[in-house]
């Protein structure tokens, strides 16, 4: 980093008031922190690494401190930085900001292969640390595991499942893929069924597998209770609680195989998506259009039951599908695997969590299991006019979100937009009335709020913020 990018970045830090994703502030006034270890390995584990920056008072209002010794300061974060496993090459900036001097400290992500980055001093399970917005959180045992995993190759899918026998998997599916097999790969069928058993990770010694009984079993949910898909439709805009006692538009525990959970999925969507008449300009004709594309709908279901995980870890968490009034969100435990990113997803070939699931349902269903399905549901939407899709892997949670036709309005609303229309005072109602916004708690807790801590929007009773008579301007 140049002195002139530090100057502007606390510039930036100072008048947003807040610290980032990938930046914290270190007043170090009195002398250099002396366990920086959680943020020193919550920024190294995550995309692209963090910037710490010293000099700046987050409890003065952001103000610039400075630091007294600046080469004193480097030498002992430095020390610090070797505490670590493994140990982190620090890059240092020092600079002058209003007479004050003030260091910055590039902390690089590390390669996945050498995740968690954890203070050897507590250990790799309780040193590890990951970045949640401007906090650094201590690794959850499963996070921890999810990197071992991939560095040791350990597939869940093929783990064997000691209660079960071959007498658990449905014959005439079986049988079914084996008959497949023979267009699909001909060398593979031509063997004895035990070998095509062990080969694709179905049976391993007459014991099938969590994928063999997953893809295969006649009751898989007998052997997990858990592994299988909660579907709600919900009337709020807002994240959904499922501790929360609101009562439900429909709701449906969907169990099964993958297949017919697959299946089920899309026939519960289907059913809770509206649909429009229209009529072709051109030849008159009446046609259906449904709120979401249904290509787009199965690739998001499919890819959560594929690249879920199956570990001991989670075998007690569910699919979770969501079905708001102007999206439709699906959220699997097991976040992204391996290097993918979630700025690569679609755009690069990555590491498959599931492999034997994968390769049994490239067959089954013909799944293409080439990566293509994040560009198919992308494609879709854009074909059908509608938003471009969301994903987001957070602490072991992938979530895919598929938009309809009415985000396209609650997206096209700016701050400014609400700036302007409150030049005159307007109550809650006004403002939601005027944009479109049905869900007055999502208007104030997505627009309303944000504005006003940015000091942008004032409330005229600021004493009472929920008061029925409240009115913001700008």
């Amino acid at each position: 980093m140049t002195q002139q990018a530090l100057i502007e970045l606390a510039r930036r830090i100072q008048k947003e008031k807040c610290e980032h994703q990938n930046i914290e502030v270190k007043s170090a006034f009195g002398g250099t922190p002396t366990k920086l270890y959680d943020s020193l390995s919550s920024f190294s584990n995550q995309d692209g690494g963090g910037i710490i920056i010293f000099g700046i008072s987050e409890k003065d209002g952001f103000a610039i401190v400075g630091v007294h010794n600046a080469q004193k300061l480097q030498d002992q974060v430095a020390e610090q930085c070797k505490q670590m496993e493994p140990e982190i090459r620090p890059v240092f900036t020092a600079c002058e900001i209003d007479g004050k001097m003030v260091v910055s400290l590039e902390i690089p992500e590390i390669n996945v292969h050498d995740k968690p980055c954890f203070y050897k001093g507590a250990g790799r399970l309780k040193g590890s640390y990951v970045r949640v917005g401007g906090q650094d959180l201590q690794m959850t045992e499963y996070e921890v595991y999810s990197y071992e995993s991939f560095k040791q190759q350990i597939y869940d899918d093929l783990k064997t499942i000691e209660r079960a026998t071959l007498t658990d998997l449905d014959p005439i599916v079986l049988n079914n893929f084996i008959i497949k097999l023979q267009t699909a790969k001909p060398k593979l069928a031509n063997l004895e069924k035990n070998e095509i058993l062990k080969l694709q990770g179905i049976a391993i010694d007459n014991k099938p597998t969590v994928a063999g009984i997953m893809i295969f079993g006649k009751y898989p949910q007998g052997f997990f209770p858990q592994l299988a898909i909660t579907a709600i439709v919900v009337k709020s805009l807002e994240a959904f609680d499922f501790d929360s006692t609101e009562r439900f538009i429909d709701n449906q525990r969907i169990e099964g195989t993958i297949p017919e959970m697959l299946n089920t999925a899309i026939a519960f969507v289907r059913r809770n998506m509206k649909v429009a008449t229209v009529i072709d300009s051109k030849t008159a004709k009446r046609a259906d259009k449904e709120e979401f594309p249904l290509v787009a709908v199965r690739e998001i279901i499919l890819n959560a039951l594929v690249h879920r995980d199956y570990s001991n870890y989670t075998n007690s968490s569910p699919i979770r599908l969501v079905i708001y009034p102007n999206r439709i969100e699906v959220e699997n435990p097991g976040g992204l695997y391996g290097r993918l990113t979630v700025d690569r997803l679609g755009k690069a070939a990555g590491d498959t969590r599931n492999t034997f699931i994968a390769n049994i349902l490239e067959v089954s269903i013909d799944n293409e299991n080439r990566f293509s399905g994040i560009p198919t549901i992308r494609k879709a939407m854009k074909d059908n006019g509608l938003p471009e899709p969301k994903f987001e892997s957070t602490r072991g949670v992938f979530r895919a979100t598929l938009y309809n036709a009415s985000h396209i309005q609650k997206e096209e609303i700016s701050d400014a937009a609400i700036l302007a229309f409150c030049k005159t005072p307007r109550t809650r109602n006004e403002i939601s009335s005027h944009f479109g916004i049905s869900s007055i708690s999502y208007l104030v807790k997505n627009y309303l709020i944000p504005l006003a801590d940015k000091g942008l929007l004032k409330l005229t009773l600021p004493n009472t913020p929920k008061s029925k008579k409240q009115k913001y301007y700008s």
